[in-house]
């Protein structure tokens, strides 16, 4: 009996029944056998490798590229040879391999291929990955379109980057890839002489999250069922999804809007879906389903417009998994065998598999000798402990890692003001959603690898001159509307201090940035010389203020309400800014007197921010009427983030290496119509002795006579 369907296998219902399937981490379906079905076709699917080129530390023995790349030949051999078939699977048989996206990911290991002469190291990955089709994914844009396109012209021809809902066509270099066919809305893969269409979708909100540029993508319904509908009147009746929407309930969402899509492979959340005989990556466990809080099984089930279940998978991340989703095609039918699941990156144990032996040769070896002399290079000695922890940490709270980066980009952006012909700045704001390390740096040697592992993107330091006091209030104010909740909105500051009530009433933006609802919460601030910016929750008067930040959210990421302001990127990353303070201006020495565990007093919870002293530090204010201020605690760190919580942050305790600021993931992105909620009950039912998951009658493709030509 399937393992997906055995908690209801009293019911039965007959094959000819259409079910509309609950939508839920683990729904139940229907079983019926693929008994002498026309077609099997296996997709073999992962999802955001993000540049883990070689073996997570902390789970040493399993993931990596070269065991990753053998694992996927292994499996796709087995799956096109029909070894291991289950008894409702079909001797005519195919193979897909996809990847959702997010390719590579700014940090130690991506850093190895923008050395001079190296080759792009991911890109050489997916070549012997030999992926049918990818999907874009939020992350290829971190350096901006043209290092997405040296990664693109490094990749084999032979593999497309599909995404309906994209608009490359004011990026040039992009815009002669797309020309070339080697990017398209979908692409047809033939498996065993069977067309399989392959569409792809990104996430709409792009440049909330990332550096696009010029690359415009739309909602994602429409664009979608237009690409389903062309290739199904071409005569393709077996369509699948790629898609980068950042949560599986955006997917989920998708599906139930979608027609004639067989099947959905989810990209950029990195939830681990599995069954419990499925053997997971030590330290790895099943994600909870972001709305019901149910673990999410393999395959999480959507019901289409038209009453057909539609599975969705995805494979966790990092070249930890293989995802294997196994369809069984009978005409209009089509089930999901119950061999289906993730299965393990391993170098251990009785599933181990030993390293691509080229890959190994060309990636890991290199990578790991580049990443191995980083972690060599100390540049700094801290006599404290510094807190780069996502929760309580860098996302709720003030933190002396916080305060250091922070630190780092006001640093640069006094020093190097002259030379770019911009002010110098008198604030650093830094998103905590772009300190990434997401643990605590024990005291003693700071390294070069330490200083990726905290800054890793791509970010270039940006002053943005003259902004209106008012304004100064508003950004502060979006960096705490989320809190006590998590949030990579909350930011960590230098040059200020300032006080701010969580139970006052938090502001509301839209994606341009525009306040929809004023904030109240945030009541005192003073900067490091002494002028005072806002006293009893009102603007005080005066000159409009310089502040440095990172180019990720002067261009309004996290939707800080820089509003299009003009700012000039003054030379640096903010991971050089980092290393350059700490071996500059602080030469090569953190104090516990200047960076105190706990911080420094820059960010505290209540109606008065405490006097500067030349650090940042010191002691509360009085307030106005003289009475003495009781020191402010600290912030109360909140749960994990609900979906709804944070429009830019997943929250969903992954720890996930992500987007500048955090990778999107709260409130949902528009996806073709208003938007809709999952179903609220279905009927359910198992046939006896059912081996597959069945999915109802599925749309067949116009493929009887007439079928138009198919541009691929």
């Amino acid at each position: 009996m399937s393992r997906l369907v055995r908690a209801s296998a009293a019911l039965v219902l007959t094959s000819a029944l259409v079910v509309p399937f609950a939508p839920t981490a683990s729904a139940s379906v229907p079983a019926n056998p693929a008994d002498g079905a026309d077609f099997t076709l296996t997709i073999l699917h992962a999802n955001d490798p993000e540049s883990q080129l070689l073996p997570a530390p902390e789970q040493n023995g399993f993931g990596g590229a070269d065991r990753f790349t053998a694992l996927l030949d292994r499996l796709r051999d087995d799956e096109s040879s029909g070894i291991g078939a289950g008894v409702d699977e079909a001797a005519e048989r195919g193979v897909v391999t996809v990847n959702s996206g997010d390719m590579y990911l700014p940090g130690p290991e991506l850093a190895a291929s923008r050395e001079d002469g190296a080759p792009f190291y991911d890109a050489v990955a997916a070549d012997h990955a030999e992926y049918d089709a990818i999907s874009m994914g939020n992350h290829e844009f971190d350096f901006g379109p043209d290092v997405y396109a040296d990664f693109l012209e490094q990749l084999d021809g032979d593999t497309t980057v599909v995404a309906a809902n994209v608009d490359v066509s004011a990026e040039p270099r992009l815009a002669a890839l797309e020309g070339k066919g080697r990017i398209a809305p979908s692409t047809v893969v033939e498996a065993s002489g069977h067309e399989v269409g392959v569409v792809g979708a990104l996430y709409p909100p792009l440049a909330t999250i990332t550096s696009p540029r010029d690359v415009v993508v739309d909602d994602v319904v429409q664009p979608v069922q237009d690409e389903v509908d062309r290739l199904t009147e071409a005569g393709v009746d077996k369509v699948i999804l790629i898609s980068h929407l950042q949560n599986i309930a955006y997917e989920e969402r998708v599906a139930q809007e979608l027609t004639g899509v067989d099947a959905i492979v989810a990209g950029g959340g990195h939830e681990v879906m599995a069954d419990p005989d499925d053997a997971l990556v030590p330290g790895d466990e099943v994600t909870a389903h972001p709305e019901t809080g149910e673990p999410l099984a393999y395959p999480l089930m959507a019901t289409n417009p038209e009453g057909v279940g539609v599975p969705i998978v995805t494979a966790g991340s990092n070249y930890k998994y293989v995802g294997r989703l196994v369809l069984n095609f009978d005409g209009d039918e089509v089930s999901v065998s119950d061999r289906s699941g993730p299965v393990r990156v391993s170098g251990v144990e009785e599933d181990a598999v030993e390293p691509h032996p080229e890959v190994a040769a060309q990636v890991t070896g290199p990578v790991s000798e580049y990443v191995a002399g980083l972690a060599e290079a100390e540049v700094a000695l801290s006599e404290v402990d510094l807190n780069g922890v996502r929760d309580p940490g860098v996302r709720t709270q003030e933190t002396n890692l916080g305060d250091l980066v922070a630190d780092a980009l006001l640093d640069t952006g006094v020093r190097n003001a002259d030379e770019y012909g911009v002010p110098a700045p008198r604030i650093g704001i830094q998103n905590g959603g772009g300190i990434r390390n997401s643990s605590v740096i024990p005291a003693g040697p700071l390294t070069s690898l330490d200083t990726y592992s905290i800054a890793p993107f791509a970010n270039q330091v940006a002053v943005v001159p003259d902004i209106p006091r008012s304004q100064v209030k508003e950004l502060l104010e979006q960096g705490v509307a989320a809190a006590p909740a998590a949030s990579g909105a909350f930011m960590q500051v230098a040059g200020v201090n300032f006080a701010y009530d969580p139970e006052r009433t938090a502001q509301v933006v839209d994606e341009g940035g525009r306040v929809l609802t004023p904030g109240e919460r945030v009541r005192n601030v003073v900067l490091h010389d002494g002028t005072v910016l806002v006293e009893d929750g009102e603007v005080v008067e005066g000159d409009p203020i310089t502040i440095v930040t990172n180019d990720f959210s002067a261009r309004g990421g996290d939707m800080y309400p820089f509003r299009g302001a003009d700012f000039t990127v003054v030379g640096a990353t903010y991971q050089g800014a980092l290393e350059d303070l700490l071996t500059g201006t602080l030469e090569g020495e953190v104090t516990e007197a200047a960076y105190p565990e706990g911080g420094s007093g820059r960010i505290v919870v209540g109606e008065q921010a405490t006097v500067p002293d030349g650090d940042g530090g010191g002691k509360p204010t009085d307030p106005p009427s003289g009475d003495p201020a009781d020191p402010a605690d600290p912030p109360t760190p909140g749960p994990t983030d609900p979906p709804t919580a944070d429009p830019t942050d997943p929250g969903d305790g992954s720890g996930k290496p992500g987007r500048p600021g955090g990778d999107a993931g709260g409130s949902l992105p528009t996806t073709g119509g208003a938007l809709f909620g999952l179903v609220a009950a279905a009927a359910v039912a198992v046939g006896a002795g059912g081996t597959a998951l069945y999915l109802g009658r599925r749309r067949r493709a116009a493929s009887e006579g007439g079928a138009a030509e198919l541009d691929s």
